[in-house]
């Protein structure tokens, strides 16, 4: 394959442009080129270095016996050059989908580490900006975007799912050309770490807004942060008013009836946010009883300074002695005359 200005593609665009690899990133040939980056990878994948060395664009060294079976096919004759010919084709065939199929492996582990670092995580934004994860099937959260994330980071456990930051669930693409990417790819990390690195993204904006550069909404709380992060980016899609409550004639459904809802509970959340901030309210709570536990400790320090002076042996000596105790009044004796 090659490109408009006629230089061949790489593997790695190639790779990334086919139909059902949208999610994933350009890893650059610098991060591959790191060995730290892919330590334990040689024993996850088979032909790793055949697989490495296309991934990028290495050509491959010339074996010694491959020299040799070509002199050997010279000197065949006739109709037995022939199927010799076919049979090395073959083979070759078989060696190339054989490391397509390790590069593709070793590729996608790699892209699970490459996304989470900061070069991956920038693009990774890019794409999230411009909507290419897809949004939110759950009608509730006004289509907010999502993210790839996988449910395992060993392979072949799960496919790619999708992951809402508004409503904290994950979903199966809505189209099935990604069902066949590994969730191993993108691994269970990426998810979280993207919306620490990225706070400030506004998660309740819907990806339509996004696409259409609609005005941004009235700011109101929206700089509020609780616990380090912004209030209006701590599920947005649930609480009241975005939980589904079944009815049958304008009646609702009871939780106690054979089809009523069950475990609503899981999507709740405060009408006041600032219940979340659980750091805030226990400093307010025990500001007074750390200031008691203070003078208690002062208190205490001030005691053990007046202990008596003296050997810990002989004081416990002179109890034993008081109460009678034979041993006691031996061990006593015998200190008395030292």
């Amino acid at each position: 394959m090659s490109t408009s200005s006629g230089s061949p593609e790489s593997w790695i665009s190639s790779f990334c442009s086919l139909l059902g690899h949208e999610y994933f990133a350009e890893v650059s040939e610098d991060f591959i080129e790191d060995d730290f980056n892919l330590t334990g990878l040689q024993s996850q994948v088979s032909l790793y270095k055949e697989a490495l060395e296309m991934i990028l664009d290495v050509d491959p060294e010339d074996d010694e016996d491959d020299e040799d079976e070509e002199d050997e096919d010279e000197e065949e004759s006739g109709g037995d050059g022939m199927r010799g010919g076919q049979r090395g084709h073959a083979r070759v065939h078989s060696d190339l989908s054989l490391i397509e199929s390790s590069a593709e492996m070793l590729y996608g582990l790699i892209h699970q580490r490459f996304i989470c670092s900061r070069a991956g995580m920038q693009q990774m934004s890019e794409k999230y900006e411009l909507g290419h994860f897809g949004v939110c099937p759950r009608t509730n959260c006004s289509m907010a975007r999502t993210l790839p994330v996988g449910l395992s980071d060993t392979p072949g456990m799960d496919t790619v799912k999708l992951f809402c930051p508004s409503c904290l669930d994950v979903y199966v693409p809505p189209n099935s050309r990604f069902q066949t990417v590994d969730g191993a790819f993108f691994g269970r990390t990426f998810g979280a770490l993207f919306l620490m690195t990225f706070p400030e993204y506004d998660l309740s904006k819907a990806g339509a807004e996004t696409l259409s550069n609609l005005p941004p909404r009235p700011a109101g709380d929206e700089n509020m942060t609780v616990n380090g992060m912004y209030a209006r980016n701590i599920a947005p899609g649930l609480g009241k008013g975005r939980i589904y409550q079944p009815k049958i004639y304008g009646f609702k459904v009871a939780e106690i009836a054979r089809s009523g809802p069950r475990m609503q509970w899981l999507r709740e959340k405060p009408d006041d946010i600032t219940e979340l901030d659980e750091a805030r309210l226990y400093a307010q709570e025990q500001g007074d009883s750390e200031d008691e536990d203070e003078a208690m400790n002062l208190n205490t320090r001030t005691v053990t300074r007046k202990r008596p002076q003296g050997n810990a042996r002989l004081r416990q000596a002179a109890k034993q002695a008081q109460n009678g105790s034979h041993t006691a009044a031996e061990g006593n004796g015998a200190e008395s005359e030292l």
